[in-house]
């Protein structure tokens, strides 16, 4: 028995999640219950279709529960765009009752910093005085934070249970983090 049946026969399985290998549900299937670092090992080319009840690497994309018949869809809402998925996870602490987050003016948690436990559609409009956040620390839950104004752009996945809640530099948010610059952001929740 593999490390994934034995946590589904110990009812353990907390998501689910079905991929596709072509679009509109059509194609080579598989349904994961564990995180998957490279598809590949499983003998599929790329996904383009994903049904949710190499090494993380790359763009990051949340998604909630629900169907996404083709890539658009997972997306819809970022300025870039990826045709196909090779490793996914779940995220882990979201919860919307118990998070908060520090974003600081300078790296390594220097400068003004400003304390946040609600989602911001626009970081200015709440008075955050740049478009860039050169560091975060995540005291509890779990946050995406997006490039542009209203959840648009890259997304930057920031969990309290990775690197304990600490990037100090942009480099740190994500793989393709190319910029600081962060505008909104948001909590995640199961």
């Amino acid at each position: 028995m593999n490390p994934q049946q034995e946590m589904e026969q110990r009812g353990q399985c907390k998501w689910r999640i079905t991929v596709f290998e072509e679009e509109y549900f059509q194609g080579k299937s598989c349904e994961f219950t564990m995180e998957c670092q490279n598809i590949l090992d499983r003998d599929f080319r790329k996904i383009l279709t994903i049904t949710l009840y190499p090494e993380f690497q790359g763009q990051q994309f949340v998604l909630e529960k629900g169907d996404y018949p083709c890539y658009q869809a997972w997306s819809g809402n970022s300025s870039y765009r990826t045709e196909h998925l090779l490793s996914f996870r779940p995220i882990k602490c979201a919860n919307h009752s118990d998070s908060k987050v520090t974003l600081y003016e300078c790296e390594d948690f220097q400068g003004r910093k400003f304390e946040m436990c609600d989602d911001y559609p626009s970081l200015q409009a709440m008075g955050w005085c740049s478009k860039e956040v050169p560091s975060i620390k995540v005291n509890s839950g779990a946050w995406v934070a997006y490039q542009f104004p209203g959840y648009r752009g890259y997304q930057y996945i920031l969990e309290r249970d990775r690197r304990q809640g600490e990037f100090r530099n942009y480099n740190e948010y994500s793989t393709q983090a190319h910029t600081n610059q962060i505008q909104s952001i948001r909590r995640i929740q199961h």
